[in-house]
């Protein structure tokens, strides 16, 4: 059941990027077959900037716009640092431009990555995965990508040793890297160049996630309108059901987060929270918040709750004996707040902190969790 739904998820994210590109966010022309390839002065995650001259010896240059948060992009990651190495030798660089301006990325399309697309994040990713290639950034004018003008990600151009393209496409016709592709189209391309052969297949379909363009910087402001429009509820609870809270007998990981409007640290950290409930909206997962306010300020925690528009289950302890609460949240537990635990279907505790969180750590907790994770592993 749980695979079904990540493959219905996935295909909801994929039509819900090849949409956004279909009705007119991406007018941006693809580099012909033939053409000379546009020069480039970007910076690489290494610290250095790369042009086309820092490409000069190579006999074939492969230039793969790819990002951090698409699944595709991702679940082609081995495989590009495989070719690398693979060509290393023979006169062959590959070099990754992620094209993506990252205030055009939504919340939800995050979803399915434990980073996002900005430079700071290309580093992570790179230094994580042992990218073998320089990877260089774009997402701040775009005037190269708009150059070369990929459809998706991952999207790869190949160039002969007059950097003429003869190749514009997919890698292979196989997104799942745990099977066996039937098409190696880039690999067929290379080979052929280095064999002063015509590329056998010279432009195919890509598939992927859409380019957010600088033009799309405007969701922000569309979806800030929305969740506006969300309600926010405010609903009471007992010793009893703070227990079935923490049993988890539901098919999503929970985060559960205990704060009060008297605790500064919480009052603070509040609304990463909500940004972690809004990146995996579209997962397996769901953000409770559980005030220990006293019930007579219920006003005070509804409005506090309205300002941060936290259109989550939010519930208010309503006994007056705090204990109760410690104990049956988590016994390691000492009682100060703000309190956060991470729970997986069935009431398995997978992280909990006394204290302020560290939103970047506890994400790519929710991400590598077993219940949420990558779509390929």
């Amino acid at each position: 059941m749980k695979k079904s739904f990540l493959v219905f998820s996935h295909l909801f994210l994929c039509i819900l990027c090849f949409s956004s590109f279909a009705f007119g966010f991406n007018d941006i022309e693809t580099l012909a077959i033939g053409s000379k390839a546009p020069d480039f002065n970007l910076p690489g995650v290494d610290g250095k900037n790369y042009t086309l001259e820092s490409f000069k010896d190579a006999k074939v240059l492969v230039i793969a716009f790819i990002c951090n948060h698409c699944p595709t992009s991702q679940a082609y990651e081995e495989r590009l640092i495989k070719l690398t190495s693979d060509y290393a030798e023979r006169g062959v660089k590959l070099v990754a431009i992620n094209p993506n301006n990252p205030g055009s990325l939504r919340y939800d399309e995050l979803g399915w990555s434990d980073v996002g697309d900005s430079f700071e994040d290309m580093k992570v990713r790179a230094g994580e995965k042992h990218f073998n290639f320089p990877y260089l950034y774009d997402g701040e004018t775009e005037t190269a990508s708009k150059q070369y003008g990929p459809v998706s990600t991952p999207h790869i151009f190949i160039f002969d040793k007059d950097r003429i393209l003869r190749y514009n496409g997919r890698v292979d016709d196989m997104e799942n890297p745990h099977k066996t592709p039937h098409s190696l189209d880039a690999r067929n391309a290379i080979d052929a160049l280095l064999n002063n052969k015509e590329v056998p297949v010279a432009v195919t379909k890509v598939f992927g996630c859409s380019i957010k363009w600088l033009e799309k910087n405007d969701w922000m402001e569309k979806a800030a309108v929305q969740w506006a429009k969300e309600p926010v509820t405010l609903d009471t609870i007992s010793v009893g059901g703070v227990a079935d809270l923490v049993k988890n007998n539901s098919d999503k990981l929970i985060l559960i987060n205990v704060w009060a409007t008297w605790c500064g640290p919480c009052t603070a950290e509040f609304s990463d929270f909500i940004t972690l409930s809004r990146i995996y909206k579209e997962r397996d997962f769901e953000f409770i918040s559980i005030s220990a306010d006293d019930i007579e300020n219920k006003d005070k925690v509804l409005k506090f709750l309205k300002k941060k528009q936290s259109s989550v289950r939010n519930y208010l302890f309503t006994e007056d004996d705090k204990y109760k609460l410690i104990d049956i949240i988590d016994p390691k537990w000492q009682g100060a707040l703000p309190y956060t635990l991470l729970v997986e279907p069935g009431g398995k505790i997978v992280y909990s902190k006394q204290a302020a969180i560290d939103p970047e750590e506890l994400r790519k907790m929710i991400f590598n969790d077993p219940f949420i994770g990558r779509l390929y592993k």
